[in-house]
């Protein structure tokens, strides 16, 4: 059996360390906020060369104090990728703005800024780019068309800690980053938590502020925020993690190539750089690192075109006992809680986010995958595809 994550393979070799964690917060009484959450702000920011870094309560909680962090209001457009998690977009909603779908790359599966030049407007305020399964996207692409723009960018990081842009790190390049410590991520939580950072003082400020009801001093309040802190539980036990993080990233990676390196050989395979779009003579698209990225590998994502081609595959892998997981099956702008946006998203308005919903198959890469398992994954995918 090959499990697409099993975060106890992770968790339990730390298990005395994370007990003593445990034990130090519990004895300390400080169950909120605290010292372990103000150290693992500063681990963090020095960890990504940034300036701020502000614990939260999830990664969806830090895309939403960003859009409050930036003023974004009922009636403001923000432009964001259809494929990808719920949150970026249920986010913008929720603070009454309208998200404005873009297409995706067909070779990253990232933001597509072709096809934001044709959506933006003189009602956009914000751009949304999602660094997705862990590699960036095109910053110099997204920065300039945001300055073009008078727009603010918001760095949908949560997969993506720990991954670099011609040697910046994910998340600090925009207005604002956001981070995730869901236990699935390449630096997880044992449960939730998330981070914004910013390189802004005043943003920065505004954003410790707004987690905390909006309160400086206690009960005297300047903003309408809310509750987003960080338990000191759950920094605690990042930080027991965060020094392992470099390890856990190298075997990542080396996982990516190992896959690489086995399934670029079989027939009718090739890297995503390579394949063209509606190309009969691909069986499976296999995920490249671009020029100028560092590839961090929270999912290593596959492409199977061809009609029902991909359903067929993760039977076949389901019943060799490998785990795997489609991100995402439905785009966003194909959901029903955004079909009041229709007027500004067409159904068809992401040609390529709805083609790779129907294609995309992530296979397990987490770090602590044997080399048995990762030649079982590689043998069940050659077998598969006879």
């Amino acid at each position: 059996m090959v499990p697409l994550l099993d975060v106890n393979a992770q968790n339990l070799p730390l298990e005395a360390e994370l007990k003593a964690a445990f034990e130090r917060v519990l004895k300390s009484g400080q169950f909120i906020m605290g010292p372990d959450v103000d150290a693992l702000e500063s681990e963090i920011a020095r960890m990504i060369d940034g300036k701020h870094a502000i614990g939260l309560s999830s990664g969806t909680d830090a895309i939403l104090l960003a859009l409050m962090a930036l003023e974004i209001k009922a009636g403001d457009e923000v432009l964001c990728p259809s494929y990808t998690f719920f949150a970026t977009a249920g986010c913008i909603a929720r603070v009454g703005a309208i998200p404005i779908f873009v297409d995706a790359d067909p070779i990253t599966f990232t933001i597509n800024i072709a096809d934001a030049r044709r959506k933006v407007t003189a009602r956009s305020k914000a751009i949304i780019p999602v660094h997705l399964f862990g590699q960036s996207c095109d910053m110099d692409a997204v920065m300039e068309f945001a300055r073009a723009h008078g727009l603010m960018v918001i760095e949908d990081a949560a997969q993506a800690l720990g991954a670099r842009y011609k040697g910046r790190s994910a998340g600090t390049m925009g207005t604002l980053g956001t981070y995730s410590f869901f236990p699935s991520k390449n630096l997880g939580a044992l449960g939730d938590g998330g981070m914004i950072v910013s390189n802004d003082d005043a943003l920065a400020e505004r954003a410790r502020l707004l987690r905390n009801h909006g309160a400086k001093p206690k009960y005297y309040h300047k903003h309408i925020g809310g509750n987003f802190r960080l338990d000191s539980l759950q920094a605690a036990f990042l930080r027991v993690k965060l020094p392992h993080f470099s390890a856990y990233t190298n075997r990542r990676k080396a996982n990516a190539a190992f896959y690489t390196e086995r399934l670029s050989k079989l027939p009718s395979v090739v890297l995503a750089g390579d394949y063209q779009q509606n190309d009969r003579s691909a069986r499976l698209v296999l995920p490249a690192e671009m020029p100028g990225c560092d590839h961090i590998w929270n999912q290593y994502t596959l492409r199977i075109p061809g009609q029902g081609r991909r359903d067929a595959l993760r039977t076949r892998l389901t019943e060799a006992g490998i785990g795997t997981e489609i991100y995402y099956p439905i785009p966003l702008h194909r959901q029903e809680c955004f079909a009041y946006c229709a007027s500004q998203n067409g159904e068809d308005s992401c040609p390529i986010a709805t083609e790779l919903a129907s294609q995309s198959l992530s296979i397990p890469i987490y770090p602590e995958l044997t080399t048995t398992q990762l030649n079982t994954v590689t043998d069940g995918i050659r077998n598969a595809l006879k």
